[in-house]
């Protein structure tokens, strides 16, 4: 079914906050720029983050992997998000010329992005997304919240790896 444009152009009004998840499995590491996520439980936290099917990161996540790490990028931090949303990891080793380093379940911290990291839960088929219940076992930064954000509105001008 196609979506109605009266509701796309409701949703588009959301401006959710961008955010950058890495992961590893296998010895592979990915990373990509989500707009789909939200806190689904306070005690535990929780959140449901969720991957489009036709993306790398996501064929990785759903491999195995244990632990997704959250990152949440800045207006500052619009070419890194840039760099997550437009370059694909079925081409290109994303983090080549980006400051990291191993986190939690061994998947990539961003260097200088407030981040937490989940333990994956659960999966949930939702459409051309997978949800990936996180249980928050790791808040490394949370230094930069007073920072502007960086919404769905600020990354419209990307050209996506893939479609969603």
């Amino acid at each position: 079914m196609q979506e109605p444009a009266a509701f796309k152009a409701l949703v588009s009004h959301f401006d959710n906050q961008m955010l950058i998840v890495t992961t590893a499995a296998d010895g592979e590491m990915s990373g990509c720029l989500v707009g789909f996520a939200t806190q689904c439980s306070i005690d535990p936290a929780r959140l449901l983050l969720c991957l489009s099917k036709q993306n790398h990161t996501f064929r990785v996540a759903e491999r195995g992997a244990e632990t997704l790490v959250v990152h949440v990028p800045r207006m500052a931090d619009r070419e890194v998000a840039r760099h997550f949303g437009e370059l694909t990891g079925d081409e290109v080793d994303k983090f080549v010329g980006v400051p990291w380093q191993p986190g939690p379940g061994g998947a990539p911290v961003l260097t200088g992005l407030d981040w937490c990291a989940g333990r994956v839960i659960g999966q949930h088929d939702l459409g051309d997304h997978v949800g990936f219940t996180l249980e928050i076992m790791d808040v490394g930064s949370a230094r930069r919240l007073d920072e502007p954000r960086f919404g769905l509105s600020a990354a419209l001008s990307f050209e996506p790896g893939h479609e969603a």
